[in-house]
């Protein structure tokens, strides 16, 4: 194994289980603990890890872009649950639009059973996901590479989506504030989701309930820029309220607000 593999894999752990130990790191991995102090320092100065006596904990910082497979398999459940939500607004025919959140691949898989469906995405995981399926129409944004994304991102990605309209857009976002609105960690990401927004009739925020109260580093839109806000829990009655002012619907746990 590679020490990027093997680092991204501390980072799975890490994200599921909030904690390391370097004991059980090197069992795990049959490298000296020396090695995986090395690799916990690399993650520590990252900013994707702190390092602590024996092992390391997660770091929360909304500003710091995971691997796409290390977000993955954080908050399995509620990105799940949240896509289940979301699979209900999409239709046979439907032409829809897709970021490269972890989410949005879930999405994808909980409409597999529907036809005909027209789709642009910037998510490389997504079009490999669709590569088999013959009744759609998969279109892919182009764009730069992000490097350990697995998205295209940057001005030919916006250009190219800006030529569309579509019925339903769906973006992820990595904070969402009372007076920031909607923000992500990096202006490459915003940017492509304001594309990707501006080009849908119906705009959907899929967000599970660890990104309220939080703000990242660069704003998307606004609250009232959205039409529905999907998550997986009640936020609470004060988030309800400056949701349903803006003129934004919310839903969770099989409710309506």
């Amino acid at each position: 194994m590679l020490a990027i593999e093997r680092r991204n894999a501390i980072l799975s752990k890490l994200s599921i289980e909030g904690k390391v130990l370097v004991s059980d790191l090197s069992r795990e991995f049959s490298v000296t603990e020396e090695t995986i102090r090395r690799d916990l320092e690399k993650l520590d100065n990252d900013g994707l890890a702190k390092k602590t006596y024996g092992g390391a904990v997660k770091v929360e910082n909304f500003n710091i872009d995971l691997p796409f497979h290390v977000r993955q398999q954080a908050n399995v459940e509620r990105k799940q649950y949240i896509a289940s939500v979301i699979a209900n607004m999409i239709h046979d025919g439907d032409y829809i639009m897709l970021d490269s959140s972890s989410t949005a691949l879930c999405v994808i898989k909980s409409i597999l059973h529907l036809k005909k469906i027209t789709l642009i995405t910037n998510s490389i995981e997504i079009l490999i996901e669709l590569c088999n399926k013959p009744d759609w129409t998969v279109i892919s944004t182009g764009g730069v590479l992000k490097e350990g994304g697995l998205s295209l991102v940057g001005y030919q990605a916006e250009k190219m989506v800006s030529g569309f309209h579509v019925d339903l857009a769906i973006c992820s976002c990595k904070g969402l504030d009372v007076q920031m609105g909607i923000t992500d960690s990096n202006e490459r990401d915003s940017e492509i989701k304001k594309a990707f927004f501006a080009s849908a009739k119906k705009k959907v925020l899929a967000v599970d309930s660890t990104k309220f109260d939080r703000t990242s580093f660069v704003k998307v839109c606004g609250i009232s820029d959205v039409d529905v806000i999907v998550t997986d829990e009640n936020p609470g009655n004060t988030w309800c309220e400056r949701i349903n002012e803006a003129g934004t619907q919310i839903l969770f746990e099989r409710e309506e607000i």
